[in-house]
């Protein structure tokens, strides 16, 4: 990552800002020194190039500080009880207390909502994906789903070798195709929008755009 300023000092101060941590533990090439040019004429500003990988636990660290807050300054009675690494791109936030229904809401709207507003902040600063959980939400979600797709691979994939889903809506995509690849190892395991509603379709490895598909 190129970081452009004024002056030295400016730009490590602004990659320093943007990795959350102090200037002394930035580490930085320096592009271009900062030039004043000649009687105000072509001067240059600096540029330097810094890693902006941040370590995972001192990231995890900062997302939980930035929860609390967050959520100290809204109306719902909850509490941060878990910011842990997933996977190698994928954060996991667990939410628990009192409020924690009214934050998941009717049929999940609400937790869906909170899911992608938090995907997008931490995916966009910091290139980590998130899996949400909400009081259990997440997990009383996840074992309807493995029922409904075991019905899907008994009725459908096996006989056929190939199939469709119905209509998932928010996480449930997500957490569709996390199934269905660890059961499927061997099959074509992908996502399909029609109609502003997104499936799940199985087929042969290679040959997903054969159009095979449920009517």
């Amino acid at each position: 990552m190129r970081i452009e300023a004024k002056t030295l000092e400016e730009a490590y101060i602004k990659a320093a800002e943007y990795l959350h941590c102090s200037v002394s533990e930035v580490e930085a090439q320096i592009i271009q020194a900062p030039s004043k040019g000649v009687f105000g004429l072509f001067s240059k500003n600096a540029i330097i190039e810094v890693d902006d990988y941040l370590d995972i636990e001192k990231l995890i660290e900062i997302i939980k500080k930035d929860l609390i807050s967050l959520f100290e300054k809204s109306c719902f009675d909850v509490n941060i009880s878990e910011v842990s690494k997933y996977n190698e791109e994928t954060i996991f936030i667990k939410i628990e207390g009192e409020d924690a229904a009214l934050l998941i809401g009717k049929e999940g709207y609400r937790y869906n909502a909170l899911n992608y507003m938090l995907y997008n902040w931490i995916h966009q600063k910091y290139g980590f994906k998130v899996r949400l959980e909400i009081a259990e939400f997440l997990e009383t979600q996840k074992e309807k789903l493995k029922e409904y797709l075991d019905f899907f691979i008994e009725e459908k994939i096996k006989p056929r070798g190939y199939g469709r889903t119905r209509a998932l809506d928010g996480i449930l995509v997500f957490l569709a195709l996390e199934i269905l690849r660890e059961k499927l190892p061997d099959k074509y395991v992908g996502i399909k929008e029609k109609n502003s509603e997104k499936y799940i379709i199985v087929g042969e490895k290679y040959e997903h755009n054969s159009g095979n598909s449920d009517s």
